[in-house]
């Protein structure tokens, strides 16, 4: 339908067609009750465009087309799915200059990054998966001469799938790659604050050759169309990236048929530096760690240790990495380093956590206000750094989710240990040592569901990510995230035995 489409010029000038719709059976098709949400340009705080907002009826429909649709898709010989995928790598490669741009203005996060970070990983995931997706096969499981035994690797069916907000077109991949790879049909969910990369998306899919119902995209409210599709009858998986608290909810409503379930939910992921580690190479990876992204990442190691004897030494170090790398701005300038937060909501939150470090008595040793733009506008947070902080402050133990990092001290290995695992987050963690005994033994000790020895967010989609304790369950990437849409059913046939 014309009338689903918008044509937008994004702010480095680039031209393009912005879908806007409800993206069903490979149709563009507008919401059962004509809501609609309006997605904010949060450099400049104004708007982009307005997209269709779905309700429980359009859940419905889209859970519909895709369980249709599931009948064959699951038959479609796996080489053939894995050439699809391969096409849909090239395509994605083909529009990366038009998907990094609407992400950046979307979203916030610098030009650069998107493109070379987030929409080249994506590229990857698919051709990734792509070759996986016909080399998915059981066993025969010798017993004895009286049975043949065997397993065959079945997809789940319907996935309902809900994508956060700070990496909108990067999480839609890490969980389409292997679902689509395995034979289930999706339905895709993307975040409210930031559905134009993946509506754009939507048109590659089609182009790839996916048949109709196999990929649908519902964009919605968490409330509305998230609540009905984790608790929809005819959704067999539900797979949820964002916030624990939302990820408790997910879950309860996801128990109505007990679905299959994966959630990557939050932390506060501790950076341990010893002091005979590579200092000026912890400096950079712990200002990386949690100022890239505009601090906007869950596994963001926020809580930073370090050993006594190197501290004050660290901290003046980092801050001058701040000053030096930090740019704060116009997130399509080349030489910025951090765009603003994603909305309003999000500004507010980070500010809040600066008065409450205040208020709790730790020293504010950088940042701490809004940073100002240009023109006065956007949801910018100038990089911010508190120390003197104890454990028990609510800026040590709780996400925040901006550039936002508490840095404190410890004397021994079993201090930091003990203190690193005194929450109840366990997705990431990083060790920097130069002693690598240490550092594998550190490493076996810390729970956590990643930890990176002298490095951090140093992740990749051949290797299994996900956290224990209340930062999620299951895991995605890697050959781990088949198993993720994935059933493995045992046959047993009987070769003689009588009774």
């Amino acid at each position: 339908m014309s009338d689903l489409h918008v044509e937008l010029t994004a702010p480095n000038g680039v031209k393009y067609t912005q879908p806007t719709g409800l993206f069903i059976n490979n149709e563009w098709v507008k919401s059962k009750k004509g809501e609609k949400i309006t997605s904010i340009n949060p450099s400049d705080e104004t708007e982009i465009a307005s997209v269709q907002a779905a309700s429980a009826e359009d859940v419905d429909t889209a859970v519909a087309a895709a369980r249709k649709a599931f009948k064959t898709w699951r038959d479609v010989p796996g080489t053939e799915r894995g050439d699809m995928l391969f096409k849909l790598s090239a395509l994605v490669e083909k529009h990366q200059e038009t998907l990094a741009t609407i992400d950046t203005w979307d979203n916030g996060k610098p030009y650069n990054d998107a493109l070379t970070i987030d929409v080249a990983e994506a590229i990857q995931v698919f051709k990734y998966y792509g070759g996986w997706a016909d080399k998915l096969h059981g066993q025969v499981i010798d017993t004895s001469k009286a049975k043949l035994a065997y397993t065959l690797r079945e997809p789940l069916g319907v996935c309902g799938q809900i994508i956060p907000w700070n990496f909108p077109l990067l999480m839609a991949a890490w969980k389409l790659g292997p679902a689509l790879a395995c034979g289930n049909c999706i339905v895709l969910k993307p975040a409210e604050q930031t559905p134009l990369s993946i509506l754009f998306f939507a048109n590659l899919v089609k182009e790839a050759g996916f048949p109709p119902g196999v990929f649908n995209v519902l964009n919605g409210y968490g409330k509305d169309a998230g609540a009905a599709l984790a608790s929809h009858l005819d959704v067999d998986k539900i797979a949820f990236t964002g916030s624990t608290a939302t990820g408790r909810q997910i879950m309860k409503l996801a128990s109505v048929n007990m679905k299959n379930i994966t959630l990557e939910t939050g932390g506060k992921s501790p950076l341990l530096v010893f002091d005979d580690a590579n200092f000026d190479q912890a400096v950079k990876w712990s200002h990386m760690g949690i100022m890239s992204n505009q601090g906007q990442i869950c596994t963001a190691t926020s809580r930073i240790m370090v050993q006594e004897g190197i501290y004050d030494k660290f901290v003046e170090a980092f801050k001058e990495r701040i000053k030096s790398t930090s740019v704060v701005g116009d997130p399509f300038k080349s030489d910025t380093y951090q765009g603003p937060q994603v909305t309003k909501t999000q500004f507010e939150r980070v500010m809040g956590y600066i008065e409450s470090g205040k208020s709790e008595g730790a020293t504010l040793a950088y940042g701490g206000e809004a940073h100002k733009s240009a023109n006065g506008k956007g949801f910018f947070v100038s990089p911010t750094v508190f120390t003197d902080v104890k454990d028990d402050m609510k800026i040590y133990r709780e996400e925040v989710f901006g550039p936002f990092v508490v840095i404190s001290s410890f004397k021994t290995e079993d201090e930091a240990v003990t203190r690193a695992n005194d929450t109840t987050y366990g997705l990431g963690s990083a060790v920097f040592t130069t002693d690598l005994v240490k550092a594998h033994r550190v490493a076996q000790n810390i729970e956590a569901g990643m930890v990176w020895i002298n490095s951090s967010q140093d992740s990749d989609y051949r290797i299994p990510f996900g956290g224990v304790k209340q930062s999620g369950i299951g895991r995605e990437l890697g050959e781990a995230g088949l198993a993720a849409y994935s059933n493995t059913k045992a046959v047993h046939v009987n070769m003689g035995t009588e009774l």
